[in-house]
């Protein structure tokens, strides 16, 4: 395993310490690989269900044969691109691996996880649909954004191909016997990969679910599956506490978390960027609930030290020989910030980084006494969405949202709220143009700068299935800035696949969403400003900033 980690914790250090002698007193490792569910509740329920991901690695070797011929079948076929229509778990892996690997010998993988109208549109602009396969994926089988996608996309890809063959430019990736499953059968996709059950989404990286659009953008499965299973033998039960490297990174995460320190500061080498997107999900929707949470930080540049308060940990993942931050992290240690460095050969370690940080985080949360693998709080978000949707079929337009003019003023007086310890989230229901990442990285950035408190982003409604749990069911700690645009040209949902009749676009969508979602936080007493920045969202998001 060519993978090292150090750790400079100094006072902290006694705290992880006794969190190890814990694991080892109370035979943690040895009892989450024997599925032994009393790790983290009395009863089995989301817990016994949940646990194939520990072995899932093992299992997939034995179907790289069939996903590599599907991969030459289809550039046999003069196939150049794979769309994959995905959210959350479905979509995060995949992203990391078409970011990662480039220049390989597969297709080019584009993923779309957004109602937002303007980013389907920008999307199929970039593909021609003839040569394009559509992997449909959902652990359910019925999440309404992959769903619409896959409406949207069929109809597309039959006016490109005709309808006699357009399912084969489709494949589904799901659980067996869910909703798509007889989809996928009536529409005569190309082909099913039936997904080990007891794995939730945001543990899934080395199934089907990252593995098949993995090897299709050409990523050498056998070399990255070998390293996961190095990293599986060595945070095995065989290995004590203090050498296991999922059991130390979990002490470290856990004990954290309980001492106040709920927020990891994550930076990564250029050439893995996207992976810290990847753990956001698994760290946020596995701990934050029962008023408890780790909030993940990525994306966010790291500053001087004078930024922060004392509630940050921070975790850097390095590639080789790679320099990127290392100044930003000497100083940071230097005057006492916890420190974590994990230093990887290769890209393709990040094979064992999957297992590694899936493990930890089950470990975490050992010591938050919560259950990592449910995720009550997202429901929420969702029924209220549906609700807005009702209201728009009854009477042909949206309810009315609680919403400010946007302003420097208007969000001074909301950030005035903020406390040591909170956290803001920007919440971008937008298109993420490079106009529009830049302007909100210059936002957050100053709101950091000048509150001394976490920032996030996360683009809507990709961020619900990612961060979403944690906004909710957490201390309630977080202020959050939604975010909505209109559509610069909206596109209509079809009803049916195959069919052009529709009821609901996708900006109506998006915006049931956005409105569902302030409604959840407002019913969990979060507090929420919503500002909606029109068809020119840059200008509008500037124009928050009170420099």
């Amino acid at each position: 395993m060519s993978m090292n980690i150090t750790y400079q914790l100094g006072k902290y250090q006694s705290d992880v310490d006794t969190g190890l002698q814990q694991l080892a007193t109370d035979n943690i490792l040895a009892r989450i690989w024997e599925h032994d569910h009393t790790v983290w509740k009395s009863e089995p329920m989301e817990i016994s269900n949940r646990l194939g991901w520990l072995r899932i690695a093992e299992v997939m070797r034995s179907e790289i044969g069939h996903m590599q011929t599907l991969k030459e079948t289809l550039l046999t076929e003069g196939y150049t691109d794979v769309l994959l229509l995905g959210m959350g778990g479905s979509s995060l892996a995949p992203e990391v691996f078409s970011h990662t690997f480039k220049n390989t010998s597969g297709l080019r993988l584009q993923i779309l996880d957004s109602t937002d109208p303007d980013m389907v549109r920008a999307c199929e602009q970039n593909l021609d649909l003839s040569k394009t396969l559509c992997i449909v994926a959902t652990k359910s089988g019925g999440t309404t954004e992959t769903l619409s996608a896959f409406k949207y996309f069929y109809n597309r890809a039959s006016k490109a191909v005709g309808k006699r063959k357009v399912g084969a430019q489709f494949v589904a990736i799901t659980d067996p016997g869910s909703k798509l499953v007889d989809i996928a059968k009536q529409y005569k996709f190309r082909e099913i990969f039936l997904n080990e059950p007891n794995i939730g989404g945001r543990y899934s990286a080395l199934s089907f679910f990252g593995l098949l659009p993995a090897t299709l953008c050409g990523v050498q499965l056998p070399r990255l599956i070998a390293n996961a299973s190095d990293m599986s033998a060595a945070c095995g039960p065989q290995t004590q506490a203090q050498n296991n490297p999922a059991a130390v990174l979990g002490a470290v995460l856990g004990r954290f978390a309980n001492s106040g320190m709920d927020k990891i500061t994550f930076s990564a080498s250029p050439a893995i960027a996207d992976f810290p997107n990847w753990v956001e999900q698994l760290v946020a929707e596995s701990t934050g609930k029962e008023g408890k949470g780790i909030l993940p930080v990525v994306a966010e540049a790291l500053g001087k030290p004078k930024a922060y308060g004392d509630d940050r940990l921070f975790v850097h993942i390095q590639v080789g020989d790679d320099p990127t931050h290392r100044g930003a992290l000497k100083a940071l240690a230097d005057v006492g910030y916890p420190v974590v460095r994990i230093h990887l050969a290769s890209i393709y370690d990040l094979g064992g980084q999957f297992l590694l940080w899936e493990l930890a985080t089950a470990v975490a949360g050992y010591f938050l006494q919560i259950n990592p693998f449910d995720q009550p709080n997202v429901e929420s978000a969702k029924a209220l969405a549906r609700q807005m949707v009702t209201a728009y079929t009854e009477n042909g337009e949206l309810p009315a949202g609680e919403e400010t003019i946007p302003s420097a003023a208007a969000l001074t007086e909301f950030l005035s709220q903020s406390n040591p310890g909170d956290y803001v989230a920007l919440q971008a229901y937008l298109h993420p143009t490079p106009e529009v990442e830049a302007a909100l990285t210059e936002l957050r950035l100053e709101i950091r700068d000048t509150y001394k408190v976490a920032t996030t982003l996360g683009f809507g409604p990709r961020f619900l299935h990612s961060t979403g749990q944690l906004h909710k069911g957490d201390r309630g700690n977080g202020l959050f800035i939604q975010l909505i645009s209109d559509a610069a040209k909206d596109i209509p949902i079809p009803d049916e696949a195959g069919r052009a009749a529709s009821a609901m676009s996708f900006d109506t969508l998006k915006k049931s969403q956005a409105l569902g979602d302030a409604q959840a936080l407002r019913d969990a007493e979060r507090r929420v400003i919503v500002f909606p920045v029109g068809s020119a969202p840059a200008e509008l998001i500037l124009a928050l900033r009170s420099q």
